[in-house]
């Protein structure tokens, strides 16, 4: 049993949430939406902590995230995936990302901020506003991997380019 003094558990089945998330394995078997979700979750625990140390586990596991997430964009899409990003009927208003950046300049961006974060004390308010930056940034780039990427046509799948202009694929 635990004394109050203590940092050990009393029921070590009975973790922190923090510590369950930092747990959660990660590896280049896992799909697009998988690691999206995984680097999502890290980065919104991240900006609702108060704890250095908290801070510094997420930012590395973050950073292992989206490593792993340079693998997987380069990896074809499996069929699952792109029934996902598939639509029955094209609608050009539902295709605009708000950045003009590709999915791996967003992925770099991301990975810049957490090496900042990473590196070192900084004031606090700061911390609080490039780990808020790097949040908004990673939403910006999920919103836009899982968007639908495909259009049913009789001829086949119709790849959607920026422009949302049909290309047959």
């Amino acid at each position: 049993m635990a004394t109050a003094d203590s940092n050990t558990f009393a029921r070590p089945e009975i973790e922190p949430a923090i510590t369950t998330l930092l747990k959660t394995p990660l590896n280049t078997t896992m799909d697009l939406f998988q690691v999206l979700d995984y680097c999502q979750h890290h980065a919104d625990v991240l900006i609702e902590s108060d704890d250095r140390t908290e801070r510094m586990a997420l930012c590395g596991r973050l950073y292992a995230g989206l490593e792993v997430l340079k693998v997987v964009l380069k990896a074809p899409l499996p069929e699952y995936l792109i029934e996902r990003l598939t639509l029955n009927a094209a609608n050009p208003d539902d295709y605009h990302c708000p950045l003009s950046s590709d999915s791996e300049t967003l992925r770099e961006y991301c990975s810049a901020l957490t090496m900042v974060l990473l590196q070192g004390p900084q004031p606090y308010e700061q911390e609080e506003k490039i780990a808020g930056l790097l949040s908004e940034l990673l939403d910006v780039m999920v919103d836009d991997l899982k968007a639908p990427r495909f259009v049913r046509s009789a001829s086949g799948l119709i790849l959607l380019n920026e422009d949302s202009e049909p290309v047959v694929h």
